[in-house]
């Protein structure tokens, strides 16, 4: 543990994240100093009357005097007032170099472009199966910090790019970037190489590195070393195997599950099941326990979420896929015993859509399109495409025509503010609509 009395310590951004830094520093006899550009923040009401605060900008008397600056992910390293401080000779760090300080147990350190909700979640499901006490959190759930207030076995972390960047002190006992692919790019001028940098920091000092076979860029700097473990489609120690009509995940040449007894379905979180697999291997999770959650586990919510399954069709909640890369990621692979009924529409925020054209080929499906770009969506396929004004009236529709072996999946492209308060809202709905109509 490092001892941080006499330091004068600076905390950068409140909420849920600032307010465990605030705790952290409190329980070890430090009164830090408080600072958030926004006029009202999150939290402040929660502040201890001894924490100085500072509001409606950054104080860069108080960064220059400091021992210590514990910056918020939201805040980048090169705004100049932070540039100054390093320039001064401050140290910089995030929450997540705090906790790997004093974290007693294994972490397991989890990033990527897409999926790592599911991983993290997944992997935490695994530890809870085999009775591990385990704390899950970082980028989802409880911030970091806060795990540390229990004696745990493990820990999950899921990792921005932006908090790995402030991280110096992780030593994972797995480690994997799940995916890379273009994001954030407002906050890294330098483009993607910047980004990328950003994520291999969660290799550094790991023991195991879970790579992704089909994802030059999720290989560790120096390329592959003896560290690797690798999951993918179709390659990797870790990957998909098709025999007869029916996919399995596969290890080492072994077929361990048939994707059919998971609740989770769609190629993109059968490979998500791989890598939590892989990383629940490398820090020795018993593999029953491990399976067993990959059968039981429904996903998070308004992701890919299996919502509702009656006279053998399955209604599938995707309602996060407020892009179009989401929804590619959905559609790619996506094996479907009859016809799939894809439900697309709402605010497209001047997104060009025709790069889903090509998953949407073959005589098995059918579009639905709604709300306030539908017309525009129905142009991808004119000729199996129904356009309606709500998600609504569209489920009307496909409630009438579905058979066993068909899939409705709301992937809509499209946020959801022309019609819903947010995402939620709109998948909250799809999924009491799928229970009322499906039967």
């Amino acid at each position: 543990m490092v001892d941080y009395q006499g330091k004068k310590v600076v905390i950068i951004g409140l909420g849920l994240t600032g307010l465990s830094c605030v705790d952290f520093f409190m329980t070890r006899g430090v009164i830090p100093q408080v600072m958030d550009t926004r006029i009202s923040p999150p939290g402040v009401d929660k502040l201890p009357a001894s924490v100085e605060r500072h509001l409606g900008s950054l104080n860069l008397q108080w960064l220059l005097a400091a021992d210590l600056i514990v910056a918020s992910p939201g805040v980048a390293l090169t705004t100049p007032a932070l540039q100054a401080a390093v320039d001064a000779g401050v140290e910089i760090v995030g929450d997540v170099e705090l906790f790997c300080r004093e974290a007693k147990a294994p972490i397991v350190a989890i990033t990527g472009s897409n999926g790592k909700s599911t991983v993290t979640t997944l992997v935490g499901e695994m530890a809870q199966a085999a009775g591990w006490v385990v704390g899950v959190g970082g980028n989802i759930g409880l911030p970091a910090l806060n795990l540390l207030r229990q004696d745990c076995q493990l820990y999950v972390l899921e990792l921005s790019s932006f908090q790995l960047e402030t991280t110096k002190s992780l030593h994972a006992a797995a480690a994997t970037i799940l995916n890379v692919t273009e994001d954030h790019m407002d906050r890294y001028p330098h483009g993607l190489q910047q980004y990328h940098d950003a994520k291999l920091r969660v290799y550094e000092n790991a023991a195991v590195c879970v790579v992704n076979a089909d994802d030059v860029l999720t290989m560790p700097a120096q390329g592959p070393d003896q560290r690797c473990v690798s999951f993918g489609v179709d390659v990797g120690d870790y990957h998909l195997n098709h025999y007869q009509g029916e996919t399995w995940l596969r290890v080492n040449g072994e077929k361990v599950l048939n994707t059919r007894e998971m609740k989770l379905a769609g190629r993109h979180n059968y490979t998500n099941a791989l890598a939590a697999l892989a990383l629940a291997d490398a820090v020795k999770l018993p593999r029953t326990s491990s399976l067993n959650a990959l059968t039981t586990f429904t996903g998070l919510q308004h992701r890919f979420q299996l919502v509702w399954e009656h006279h053998g069709v399955r209604w599938i909640n995707d309602s996060k896929a407020t892009n179009v890369g989401s929804t590619e990621a959905a559609l790619n692979g996506l094996q479907v015993d009859g016809t799939l009924h894809l439900l697309l529409g709402g605010d497209g925020k001047s997104a060009d859509f025709s790069s889903l054209a090509r998953y949407l080929q073959g005589d098995n499906l059918r579009l639905y399109c709604f709300g306030r770009d539908g017309a525009q969506l129905t142009m991808l396929r004119p000729d199996v495409a129904l356009l309606t004004e709500t998600m609504e009236q569209s489920m009307q529709v496909i409630a009438r025509q579905v058979k066993p072996g068909d899939m409705v999946l709301l992937s809509p492209a499209c946020a959801s503010l022309d019609q819903f308060r947010n995402f939620e809202v709109r998948g909250n709905e799809f999924a009491r609509l799928a229970r009322e109509l499906g039967g």
